[in-house]
């Protein structure tokens, strides 16, 4: 379990919404695997260990949850092509934590990719599609929702109703258009990017900041500017926008948190002696 990260009165922590492993060249694109592969080894099929770093958000009044993982719902040749975790591993990380389903009072969604949102809904014993956090509140931008129910077929495989249509039917779906806040420190700006509605989420207190940019850096080997992943649908909108978010959050000593990094789900951000980017964790375990 990683550490709780304090930002003044606001507390942080990255839980597992379950591993997987993807094919390497989908998870970095153009770059060639002489280069990812030093970075994350690949297994015999080709894949790496990609984590879903969902973050538990507790302010003064709210407790509140970004991104949700993957879920329990994908059809059983799915889990196993990408080595999923059984049931609901995100609900077993929260509830080694103390939290139950029904103690979420809102949750954002950076996007609505299965492996982001798929976690937000599950099937009951009687096959009936339920959101899998009663009382939450769920934000999403107005843009990936239209994009996400479209039916568009240049779309087709990217997303999965059954992930996110009964949040709309259980009347928990909020929809924002571009910046919004969410709770006081927390809002949420759409970034586009990977996905046309992507919206990446700044929280705040006092003087501490924290950025989760979702997708647009994944990895902390995705700090470089054009190692992007392959399943970006504007690849150069990442490449234009990356570099001035993190210029901004090393610049201005904000704390990055990472979506899919199975080993640091955050970090500060410094520049070493030979100018590339070092991440350090100075909080402990509590």
């Amino acid at each position: 379990m990683s550490a709780w990260i304090r930002l003044g009165e606001i507390e942080l922590l990255p839980v597992s919404g379950g591993r997987l492993w993807i094919d390497g060249g989908n998870m970095f694109g153009v770059i060639p695997r002489m280069l990812w592969q030093q970075v994350a080894v690949p297994d015999e099929q080709h894949r790496i260990l990609v984590e879903t770093n969902c973050v538990l958000v507790r302010t003064g009044t709210s407790l509140g949850l970004i991104d949700t993982g993957y879920g329990s719902k994908a059809a059983e040749k799915i889990r196993n092509r990408y080595s999923m975790e059984p049931g609901l591993p995100l609900l077993r990380n929260l509830a080694r934590c103390g939290v139950a389903p029904e103690d979420i009072d809102w949750l954002i969604l950076s996007h609505l990719h299965f492996d982001h949102a798929g976690g937000a809904t599950y099937r009951d014993p009687t096959g009936q599609l339920r959101p899998t956090f009663p009382r939450a509140r769920h934000f999403v931008q107005q843009r990936e929702w239209d994009d996400a129910t479209g039916e568009l077929p240049e779309l087709a495989g990217a997303y999965f109703l059954d992930d996110f249509v009964p949040l709309l039917d259980a009347g928990q779906l909020e929809r924002v258009q571009d910046a919004a806040e969410i709770v006081p420190g927390v809002s949420v700006a759409l970034t586009g990017g990977h996905t046309r509605g992507h919206q990446m989420v700044v929280l705040h207190s006092e003087d501490s900041w924290a950025v989760y940019p979702g997708d647009l850096v994944p990895t902390a080997a995705h700090l470089e500017t054009f190692w992007t992943l392959a399943y970006d649908q504007f690849p150069l909108t990442v490449r234009r926008l990356k570099p001035e978010i993190i210029h901004d959050i090393v610049s201005q000593h904000r704390i990055i948190l990472f979506s899919h990094d199975p080993s640091t789900p955050a970090g500060l951000l410094n520049h070493a002696v030979d100018g590339k980017l070092e991440i350090t964790t100075p909080w402990a375990s509590r």
